[in-house]
């Protein structure tokens, strides 16, 4: 937070009034994105069939990730933390997601035995994977292999590629 409110031009105890805690610091820097992901799940949700929404959503959520790869780790443990500054980031996601995932269940095109949960970790989990210098060549190949696991009763050409 020292080098934060230095980089800033700020005090510390300025950065800290605003925010006080390392969460919610993160949580006002994510916010405008977050919501963005939300925008683009909601529009999603009305305009494409139900496995395209998701897929397309997917790619986008873990861009968003890999984005903020700093920040996965808090968001992805914020969910079940209430008192997490970073929780109604991380669930306004989850339920987005879900959301999604729920529509494709209902048309049978994606399989039913997975939730909102199962996916927001799918997600955080990739978009973390891809930044590590080892795997980010193999990103697009991953995007399509867990993709190709969601999604059920479709043609493998039908999933297009992450842009990672």
């Amino acid at each position: 937070m020292r080098d934060i409110a230095r980089r800033a031009d700020v005090g510390l105890a300025t950065l800290l009034r605003h925010f006080p805690t390392r969460e919610a610091l993160f949580e006002a820097l994510l916010r405008m994105n977050v919501d963005a992901l939300m925008q683009q799940a909601a529009e999603l949700e009305t305009s494409n069939p139900p496995d395209e929404a998701l897929v397309s959503w997917f790619r986008e959520g873990v861009a968003f990730v890999h984005s903020y790869s700093g920040v996965c780790a808090l968001l992805a443990s914020a969910h079940a933390d209430p008192d997490s500054a970073l929780h109604a980031s991380s669930s306004a996601v989850r339920s987005a997601g879900a959301r999604l995932l729920l529509r494709a269940q209902a048309e049978g095109t994606a399989r039913a035995d997975m939730d909102g949960v199962d996916l927001f970790a799918l997600m955080s989990a990739l978009g973390w994977l891809v930044g590590q210098p080892g795997f980010a060549p193999r990103g697009d190949h991953l995007f399509h292999v867990i993709t190709s696991a969601i999604l059920i009763n479709r043609p493998s050409n039908g999933v297009k590629k992450a842009t990672c």
